[in-house]
């Protein structure tokens, strides 16, 4: 967490890793990142930033993008949606940044996408959620490279369905655009897979005493709670669902985002056993995610969550549409994006093309004595619903 205060100091930061002689470099490639860097989830945003900065070291190592380096600029985006439009405006304006990247808040998200049409940019989200990013409320112009919770709460129910068939589950969510998002995608997922939704709450972002919800919870009588708080809510809320006892008679299940290797420790005992639909695990057993592994420890002496996995991989699938376009402009390499497949540490991705949203298997990770161990998987193509874009 220290290096997290660091890194919140600053508004405006360079990429320290991606070699100093980049920054100075008149053809470089720069890529904007709105990400938060302070706040209830700058737990969120640090592995976003080293995802992001390892792969530019990599790919600035092995001569570039075409021959150009990438130099990566970071604005704090805070979690909040008005602050993350007026930093990307900046970027967009005023750095001339040839793509934009990092937002967590889907709320940040959806708004900033509308920013990049209206500056005929391109971004693009490693993190955000909500399944309306990529469906009813998606841009010709925002991409996403992460599962989305369609993705992450099918295999999740898939599994429930299977593993524990007449579960009776409660979900706690953000009372935000990605937390009543999310609720809603398990409770598509649970009627498919005849896994019982009891009760839900949302608690606002940030929220200090989760303990107001817990009579509400023990009157629904569940055997599982499902949530997708993260960052420190992630720590507040499981804690107190440890301290009041809840959890001695609940499974505790959740989004891909509820715990990760950044808050891991702080939450504690309480993650044990925690079971999530994610695309991405530091146990998955390829040679691309143990060389992404190998490289990120010995970069950052901690292992990489899903957000800097979906991060990393980001920067290739860039690198790899700016090479087949010829060009950083706009309309070529959205068109050069759209289709695209490429491998990653979390298997072989494809950019579908009728909604920018990236396909990818899925995983069911359980944590166990503090290691994401992987107790099953779904194919990408069962993972995601039919394309419900229609906007371009």
């Amino acid at each position: 967490m220290e290096n997290i205060k660091r890194t919140a100091a600053a508004a405006v930061i360079f990429s320290a890793f991606a070699a100093p002689s980049v920054a100075l470099a008149a053809d470089a490639i720069k890529i904007g990142v709105v990400t938060p860097l302070s706040g209830t989830y700058a737990a969120v945003g640090q592995p976003v930033r080293w995802g992001l900065e390892l792969a530019a070291r990599e790919i600035n190592v092995a001569g570039g993008v075409g021959g150009r380096q990438i130099t990566l600029i970071f604005e704090d985006e805070e979690a909040n949606p008005s602050v993350a439009v007026q930093k990307a405006e900046r970027l967009f304006q005023v750095e001339n940044v040839d793509f934009l990247t990092g937002m967590v808040n889907s709320g940040s998200t959806l708004a900033v996408g509308q920013l990049a049409e209206r500056n005929n940019k391109l971004a693009s989200t490693t993190v955000s959620f909500a399944d309306s990013i990529t469906a009813e409320k998606c841009s010709p112009n925002l991409f996403r490279f992460n599962a989305r919770a369609e993705q992450q709460s099918y295999a999740l129910t898939s599994w429930l369905g299977k593993e524990r068939p007449k579960a009776k589950v409660f979900g706690i969510g953000p009372d935000y655009e990605m937390g009543r998002s999310s609720v809603a995608a398990l409770k598509a997922g649970a009627a498919k897979n005849k896994v019982a939704i009891v009760g839900e709450v949302f608690a606002p972002l940030d929220s200090k005493d989760y303990s107001q919800y817990f009579g509400q919870i023990r009157s629904a009588r569940p055997d599982t709670i499902y949530t997708s708080v993260a960052g420190n809510d992630t720590v507040r809320l499981l804690t107190q669902l440890d301290e009041f006892g809840i959890l001695r008679n609940t499974s505790i299940v959740g989004s891909s985002g509820t715990i990760t290797s950044q808050n891991l420790a702080a939450v504690g005992k309480a993650s044990e056993g925690y079971i999530t639909g994610t695309g991405y695990s530091p146990k998955l057993d390829t040679t691309e995610n143990k060389k992404f592994v190998g490289a990120y420890r010995a970069m950052f002496k901690v292992d990489p969550d899903l957000f800097a996995a979906d991060s990393y991989s980001l920067l290739y699938a860039y690198k790899a549409a700016v090479e087949k376009a010829g060009s950083t402009d706009t309309d070529k390499v959205r068109d050069a994006l759209r289709g695209l497949s490429w491998q990653t540490p979390e298997g072989e991705k494809t950019i579908r093309a009728g909604d920018n949203q990236a396909m990818q298997p899925m995983y069911i990770v359980k944590i166990s004595k503090g290691q994401f161990d992987v107790v099953g998987d779904v194919r990408a193509e069962d993972a995601i619903g039919p394309d419900q874009c229609t906007r371009f």
